[in-house]
């Protein structure tokens, strides 16, 4: 299959994070009949019952190219025009994993050896799939991840920081509010001052910033609430530990903080030749936390379509992967 026939077909097979089996399944295949041409290497690595991790090589790794298989819902089919292929995971990311696999069959044909091919489970929501690896490396000297960067070198990429604020306080009715104590009123109160701090600055990442994704609260409209919760997401540019002391400082005594989750950013290598650009996104790379080399971050699409009902990938950037992936492994390799 040619790259935009072996992106259809991943993409038409339903792998929200969690069903990963089928897919992982179908990558199995197709890599081990690279392996058997190449006399490669294909291991199926499970991380959870039903979740397997993809590993093949050829020859010892030095280079491995690593996305994950893993896409947030709902599931949509492919579809095609004359520039672009349509469908959930086009371009996040299962555009990138054909160009990757039509990017180290052409290595190999040319007899460059020293490759790995590394497809995850689990990104999207907890990178268990890239931390399970984490814990078994296998010698790899770098690591290309690929994440939608428009075919551009990412010079870096923010980190994340759940955070969950809770308060409480006293039911009454509503008619006699000065006999309760609103768990709401209170939470409004906070997330009032935390919209309002300055979070941390990074000369190349840019600033911080914060979304208040959920609210949850109340029992009834007519009783006095005595719980509240917000969950948020902080996008960090730096370890996350300046930004955790914000925000327990301006909740203050007036609710809890509960961290969930702390991916810190990441600072990233480039190359001489290839375009850069910096991303406002989390990747698998803090997860896999260097042991499988140093890290570079690039792939075909735009982030801004990923996640959408109108996701997509340019055929041009699948087709251009190719030959930029192939000379980055070139170089890399020498």
């Amino acid at each position: 299959m040619n790259v935009f026939e072996l992106t259809r077909a991943l993409v038409d097979i339903e792998s929200i994070t969690g069903n990963e089996l089928e897919v992982g399944r179908y990558l199995a295949s197709l890599l081990g009949e690279m392996c058997e041409r190449y006399n490669g290497k294909l291991e199926v690595l499970e991380v959870e019952p039903g979740r397997n991790n993809v590993f093949a090589t050829f020859g010892d790794p030095v280079v491995t190219f690593s996305t994950h298989m893993d896409t947030v819902p709902p599931f949509f089919p492919s579809r095609e025009d004359d520039e672009f292929i349509w469908g959930r995971a086009a371009c996040d990311t299962k555009g990138i994993i054909a160009s990757m696999i039509h990017a180290v069959e052409a290595l190999l044909a040319e007899g460059v050896r020293g490759l790995a091919l590394l497809f995850v489970v689990g990104e999207e929501r907890n990178s268990a799939g890239a931390y399970f690896m984490a814990k078994h490396p296998r010698g790899s000297k770098y690591l290309i991840n690929g994440e939608p960067t428009e075919n551009q070198l990412a010079l870096g990429s923010k980190g994340a920081f759940r955070v969950e604020v809770e308060t409480s306080g006293r039911m009454a009715h509503s008619a006699y509010p000065e006999l309760g104590d609103s768990a709401i009123t209170k939470l409004l109160d906070i997330l009032a001052d935390l919209r309002n701090v300055q979070l941390p600055v990074d000369p190349i990442l840019g600033e911080g910033t914060l979304n208040i994704g959920l609210i949850h609260g109340g029992r009834a409209p007519n009783v006095i609430p005595d719980l509240a919760k917000a969950e948020m997401l902080i996008r960090l540019v730096d370890d996350g530990a300046s930004t955790s002391e914000i925000i327990r400082k301006t909740v203050g005594d007036r609710g809890k903080v509960n961290e969930v989750l702390r991916i810190p950013a990441v600072h990233l290598r480039k190359l001489d030749g290839f375009r850069t650009t910096v991303v406002k996104y989390t990747t698998d790379i803090p997860a896999f936390g260097g042991a499988w080399g140093q890290p570079l971050l690039l792939g075909p699409g735009t982030i801004h379509v990923a996640h959408t009902s109108e996701e997509r990938v340019l055929k041009r950037e699948l087709v251009e992967a190719i030959d930029i992936y192939k000379r980055m492994a070139k170089q890399l390799l020498a």
